[in-house]
Order: structure tokens, then C-alpha cells, then sequence
């Protein structure tokens, strides 16, 4: 008589199908963000357009001295017809030098058009939306850019932006590419380099390809001004504002590209710490928007982030709770405290997982000049065992932090990343 199975071997059974299922649409999501990949290598953006649109950049900053002349500058620097574009600096209850240092900018360039707008504890230091929503009240452009205070983006990238969004009327936004401007400081800004390349070319470019499907994020993106007035602006109990406001541009019936020809430089986290504050705030922030809009998911009007919100509650909640749960199940069988027998030949399963997400993040690295190289191959073997899984339980806090502040109702902070 066959043995019957146990709560284990029905736990090992949901976490082999959840992985499993992440793994074969990552690969494809891969594939497709190889072909847009082909298909970028073909593209001509420098182009002038008939008309260029006027665009405001509005430029979060809070407690940003180490890192804000850096990136006025490089805006100020931008190929963009200069009379069509204005900088706004929202900073935001700065403790620091960071408006003596943009007040030296304006001195350094007073024929051109920055506006800083200074708040106080009352006004701001309300998160990121919260400083948006002030900046774009002092905004003229027709387009809005929205740049992180940390970032130096390449001359082009705005242009590419807007030569992009202009030869199309169903885009909504356009999004651009970041990359690690400091990925040799050690093993953790390489370990962040190469999972920034996998995920804008993996899930970006390869949603883009497929579905038509982008999510914006923080930094080098634009946005149609008439859709932000049309939604009333960012949410302010958003952390994740860019998430949230990509769903929102979906449902009014645009579209959202990624165009990797815009290339903005930012800075990551250098230490443990750091990182792990940012991703759970990151996961917090994801998980509010899931929550808002997972009703959605079975509306006959949602059907543009129909994939959305079944790809990220994936991750968050089945592929989170099923990865956690086979690190477990593996420790335990190893040290012989668990049995579970419908698992046939254990260690196969976990190295074919391995070597699907090894040749995954192989082939994003192709993608990138100078990237696939040996030593990013090693790193990426490297990151499965170490980096991949300290990520679970950041994902894990996060979601934690959810449930408590949904809870005790507690406000959105602004929590800034230190800069270095």
C-alpha cells in the first residue's frame, strides 16, 4: 500500500510548483528581453522631432549634500533645448547643507531656469510623493521628469525620453535605464549591478515585449503632465510611488515603455544595512500597492495590469513564502530531522533551479557592454547562495512592516537612503 503523505510532502509539493512556475516566466520574460534587446541595437533616437515639449524636472532631495551638486549639474548639462526645460529641487526638510549647496549652483548658473522650493517639518519630510505633489504645483512643462537626487544621467537621456513619448500618443510614461555608478565599490554594489540589469532587462524589457507592460521607477522616467493633474497627483501614503502611479497610468488606458537608450548613473547602497533598509521599504511599498489594487485582479476593466498584479503577488507572497519554506525543508532533511517522500530525487530539483537562474541572469548580462564577462558570471553563481536569499528575508521584513503600520495606522516617513 502506497505510504501517504504528510503535511512536509505537501509543503515541498506547493514550493517546487510556485518556484518552478517563477522560474519558467522568468526565462521567458528573458527571451523577450532578449529580442527588444536585437531590436534596440536598430534604433535611431537622434532624430529631431517637429515639436519639443516643455519638461520640468522635479528632483526629490532630502538631506542630500553628499551627492545633489553632482546631479543638478549633470541636468543642467542635459541636450535638451534649454528653453524648454526648468529644474525644481524640492528640498525637503533638509537638516543639512544640501540648500547652501544647491544655492551655490543657481549662483554658478543664474541664466538658467532652477527653481529650489524649500519645506519645513510641517510642510514636508512626508515621503516622497508628498514632495512631488509640492513640486509639480510650481511646475509649466508639458512633460514631467522625475530624476533621484543620487543620479548623473548621460546627456542623451532625457532627448531619448522625449523623442520616444512624442512619436507615440498611447504612451503615457517612458521609462529609462539605471545603472550601479559605484558596482566595484565591493561585493554588494556588484552583487546590486547585476540584479539591476537582470530585472530592467528580464522583467522590463521583456513585460515591454510581451505584454506592453512596463512599471516605472523612481528615477529617469517622464510622464504625459495632463495624466498627473487627471490623477490628482502622487499618493501620499505611497512609499512606493512609482509602482503605484504606473497601475494608475494603466487603468486611464496609456501605455508605459522602457527605452534603454536613456542611461542614467546612480548610486547604490555600500553596506548591509543600508541595503536592507532600502529593499524592505521597497517591499512595504509594493505590498501597499498590491493590496490597493488586488480587487483589480478580477475586473473585466483591469485587464492592462492583469499580468502585473498576478507577476508581483507572485513574488511577494506565493514565490517569498515558497522559497522560505524549501530553504527549511532543505536544512532540515539534510540534518535528518524531516522526512518527506514524494520528493524523488531532491538535490536534482534544487540544482536545475540553480542552473536556470544562473543561465537567466547569463543571458540579461549579455545584454550590457562589458558585463558578461567571467567574473560576473562567478558573482552571479555566487548570488544565489548569499545575496538571493538575504534577500528573502529583507522581502520578508517588508512585508511584516506592511502588516504592522496597516495596523497601528502609523504615517509614511520619509526614509531617505544614505548616500556615501
Amino acid at each position: 500500500m502506497a505510504e501517504q503523505l504528510g503535511i512536509v510532502d505537501y509543503l515541498f509539493l506547493y514550493c517546487m510548483i510556485c518556484i518552478w512556475v517563477m522560474l519558467f516566466v522568468n526565462i521567458v520574460l528573458t527571451v523577450g528581453g532578449y529580442v527588444y534587446y536585437l531590436k534596440t541595437l536598430k534604433m535611431n533616437l537622434d532624430d529631431p522631432i517637429e515639436h519639443y515639449p516643455s519638461v520640468s524636472i522635479l528632483i526629490p532631495a532630502h538631506n542630500e549634500e553628499k551627492v545633489i551638486e553632482q546631479t543638478v549639474t549633470a541636468l543642467i548639462a542635459l541636450d535638451y533645448p534649454q528653453d524648454k526645460l526648468e529644474i525644481i529641487v524640492i528640498n525637503d526638510n533638509s537638516s543639512d547643507k544640501t540648500g547652501e549647496i544647491l544655492a551655490k549652483v543657481q549662483r554658478k548658473h543664474p541664466g538658467f531656469n532652477l527653481t529650489v522650493i524649500t519645506t519645513d517639518k510641517v510642510t514636508g519630510g512626508k515621503g516622497k510623493s508628498n514632495a512631488l505633489n509640492i513640486g509639480i504645483q510650481s511646475s509649466k512643462g508639458e512633460l514631467i521628469a522625475v530624476y533621484d537626487a543620487d543620479n548623473t544621467p548621460e546627456r542623451t537621456a532625457l532627448k531619448y525620453l522625449v523623442h520616444t513619448l512624442a512619436r507615440d500618443a498611447s504612451l503615457g510614461a517612458v521609462i529609462g535605464k539605471f545603472r550601479t555608478r559605484n558596482k566595484n565599490k565591493n561585493l554588494l554594489t556588484k552583487f546590486i549591478n547585476i540584479e539591476t540589469l537582470g530585472f530592467q532587462w528580464m522583467v522590463q524589457a521583456g513585460r515591454w515585449q510581451m505584454f506592453n507592460l512596463c512599471t516605472i521607477p523612481g528615477t529617469n522616467f517622464i510622464v504625459r503632465r495632463s495624466i498627473i493633474d487627471e490623477m490628482g497627483g502622487w499618493d501620499t501614503k505611497a512609499i512606493a510611488e512609482d509602482t503605484e502611479i504606473s497601475f494608475r497610468i494603466y487603468r486611464l488606458g496609456y501605455r508605459i515603455r522602457y527605452m534603454p537608450l536613456s542611461v542614467t548613473w546612480e548610486q547604490e547602497p555600500e553596506s548591509i544595512p543600508v541595503w536592507i533598509r532600502q529593499r524592505s521599504r521597497w517591499v512595504k511599498g509594493n505590498v501597499y500597492v498590491l493590496v490597493k489594487n488586488f480587487k483589480l485582479l478580477f475586473s473585466r476593466d483591469s485587464k492592462h495590469i492583469r499580468f502585473d498584479l498576478l507577476y508581483f503577488s507572485s513574488v511577494y507572497f506565493l514565490f517569498l513564502s515558497s522559497a522560505i519554506l524549501s530553504d527549511a525543508i532543505f536544512i532540515l532533511g539534510i540534518c535528518n530531522l524531516i522526512e518527506y517522500k514524494v520528493a524523488g530525487n531532491t538535490a536534482l530539483l534544487w540544482v536545475m533551479a540553480y542552473l536556470v537562474f544562473v543561465l537567466e541572469m547569463a543571458i540579461a548580462l549579455s545584454m550590457e557592454k562589458g558585463e558578461s564577462n567571467p567574473r560576473n558570471i562567478l558573482l552571479v553563481g555566487l548570488m544565489y547562495f548569499t545575496y538571493c536569499q538575504l534577500w528573502l528575508l529583507v522581502a520578508l521584513k517588508g512585508v511584516w512592516q506592511y502588516a504592522r503600520d496597516s495596523i497601528l495606522g502609523l504615517e509614511v516617513k520619509w526614509y531617505k537612503t544614505e548616500r556615501f
